[in-house]
């Protein structure tokens, strides 16, 4: 059977439902029906009946997208991972645990979260991005998340020297430094009360150190106790980079609150490490008091490279910051402005007639409250009774200070054919990429505190999972760094900066960049999470269509110009 139209003259055609079938060598026509009269919708239907379509009752969609899940940044930050080789990094395919790993460092930078939330967010009916499809996970359980922590903490020797074999070799820099995050709970051995970073005193913390390549990259990192202070945990870091990695003519560069007089008789100088550090403000004055470290030295120029009998086989770089030496300067004159006028405030209540301040443990308490807030005890002569209190400035101390304003002191065991000087400062400057991998682990984006672990072992996983995440992410921020507000001309910026010691300046480029918050190419410029926020607009939906409602159909969002450019730089397909 078929439709055929009939023309009809001046009138309107005819439509016919007919029949056909041969016989006797010739072909026969019967017509079953006059469709003239009805709808043409109903005459379209019947047509694509006979065509063997389906006829779509009237109210139902033609096509019906089942399920919509966010899509874009999954496919970036997970495409980005297999193109750097993390995934065959962590272990062999087909292992499930390396699979939740992965699915971990991923959740970690899209969305952080506690172990029972990134499990319900990968499992099928929970899910809130395409993770879990991509990554085939099925339904996930928090207890198969924790086992995959403690399969990784056993993997980290192991991959730890895999990434040091990636982007470190022998006479490389190596940077170090230590932070620490709070814990929740009491039961964690490592936990314990120390020098708190985040601002939290009452907190028990543990403590960690970083070791990174030149460059930023994160290599490596190990977890202490609390109240480890940050030279007892150099010794771990030399063996690991002696023994585990098998490094040759290491430089390992750190604070100079890291690298003490101690650790490098004990265990830099044994292993065979060259390093470069700073002096601390009293080793700088000693140095001028002694007569080695002469103010001349900076008439015409910002850095010097002088030596001292106290520092045998060493190279010490003196640098002075203009701008450096006036901020110190006026931040000195307020914390002396305002503890004295604390101070004042204390020698009143003891000398006023009605209800005087008495006794000198009274009196040294409010004292000692006024020093601590200010930091300034120093710089000031107390003189405190049972029924007396007065002070004075020691303008002496104060003036030996600031002729060291603005002055800091590098120190190496390398020897100026190795490194010069200009080099050398702007490798000990580069501890600010660590800076930089702490903020972003600790807080800007992968959230490693609170740890609410309890067993060192997840506490050391954890830790681990984190540095793997920000390793994914700076691989991740090199690639799209056209598209954020990163300073992608930096050789511009150093031509326009006087020496490594002057205050580092951000290219034209990147500054029209931040000022206009468009990229050359005419797209708007980004922050990271921003960025991750826009590609998450590219869903992957789950279709079906009316004529086949069982056989469904995975379709992406076209991607915009700007989530396309985001693919470009990653050398992904979409």
């Amino acid at each position: 059977m078929y439709i055929e139209t009939v023309p009809n003259r001046a009138s309107p055609p005819a439509i016919l439902l007919r029949e056909s079938w041969r016989e006797g060598g010739k072909v026969h026509k019967r017509t079953l029906l006059n469709l003239t009269h009805w709808d043409p919708a109903h005459i379209d239907g019947l047509r694509a009946v006979l065509k063997g379509g389906t006829v779509i009752p009237p109210g139902q969609d033609v096509i019906r997208i089942e399920r919509s899940l966010p899509h874009g940044h999954v496919a970036a930050v997970l495409g980005t991972a297999r193109r750097i080789g993390l995934d065959t990094l962590l272990g062999p395919e087909g292992n499930r645990c390396r699979d939740l790993v992965l699915a971990l460092l991923v959740s970690r930078i899209l969305d952080p979260a506690s172990k029972l939330a990134t499990a319900r967010r990968l499992s099928p009916d929970t899910a809130s991005s395409s993770l879990g499809e991509m990554l085939g996970l099925g339904e996930v359980d928090e207890d198969e998340l924790y086992t995959a922590l403690d399969w990784l903490h056993e993997r980290q020797p192991a991959i730890e020297t895999a990434l040091a074999r990636r982007h470190l070799q022998g006479g490389t820099l190596v940077l170090y430094d230590v932070s620490s995050s709070y814990l929740e709970g009491r039961c964690c051995p490592l936990a314990a009360r120390g020098y708190s970073r985040d601002g939290k005193p009452g907190k028990l913390q543990i403590t960690y150190g970083l070791l990174c390549a030149p460059d930023g990259c994160p290599v490596a990192i190990e977890v202490f106790e609390g109240n480890t202070g940050d030279p007892a945990t150099l010794a771990t870091q030399v063996d690991k980079l002696k023994q585990r990695f098998r490094l040759e003519n290491v430089v390992l560069v750190g604070d100079r609150g890291m690298i003490t007089e101690a650790r490098i008789g004990e265990d830099l100088r044994p292993a065979g490490l060259d390093w470069i550090t700073a002096l601390r403000a009293p080793a700088i004055q000693a140095l001028v008091a002694s007569g080695r470290l002469q103010m001349t030295l900076f008439d015409e120029r910002n850095m010097a490279s002088i030596t001292s009998p106290d520092y045998p086989n060493e190279r010490l770089i003196v640098c002075r910051n203009p701008d450096l030496a006036a901020e110190r300067q006026r931040k000195r004159i307020e914390l002396l402005d305002a503890t004295a006028r604390d101070l004042a405030r204390i020698q009143a209540a003891v000398n006023r007639q009605r209800n005087p301040l008495r006794g000198s443990a009274e009196i040294a308490l409010k004292v000692g409250a006024v020093l601590d807030q200010h930091k300034m005890a120093k710089h000031f002569a107390l003189d405190i009774a049972d029924a007396r209190f007065h002070f004075t400035r020691k303008q002496d101390v104060i003036d030996a200070e600031a002729a060291t304003d603005g002055l800091y002191v590098v120190r190496t065991s390398l020897e100026t054919d190795r490194l010069d000087d200009a080099t050398t400062v702007r490798s000990y400057k580069s501890l600010a990429l660590v800076e930089r991998a702490f903020r972003c682990l600790k807080s800007v984006d992968l959230q490693l505190r609170p740890v609410r672990h309890w067993l060192p072992e997840r506490v050391r996983a954890h830790v681990f999972l984190c540095m793997l995440a920000y390793y994914l992410e700076w691989h991740l921020r090199q690639r799209l760094a056209p598209m954020l507000f990163h300073d992608t001309d930096r050789t511009a910026a150093e031509a326009q900066r006087n020496g490594p010691v002057a205050k580092a300046e951000r290219s034209p480029a990147a500054i029209t960049k931040q000022t206009t918050g468009v990229t050359p190419d005419g797209l708007p410029v980004h922050s990271f999470s921003s960025l991750l926020a826009d590609l998450a607009t590219l869903a992957r939906n789950t279709v079906t269509t009316a004529t086949n409602p069982h056989r469904p159909f995975t379709l992406l969002t076209r991607p915009t110009p700007i989530q396309q450019k985001a693919f470009d730089l990653l050398s992904l397909s979409l």
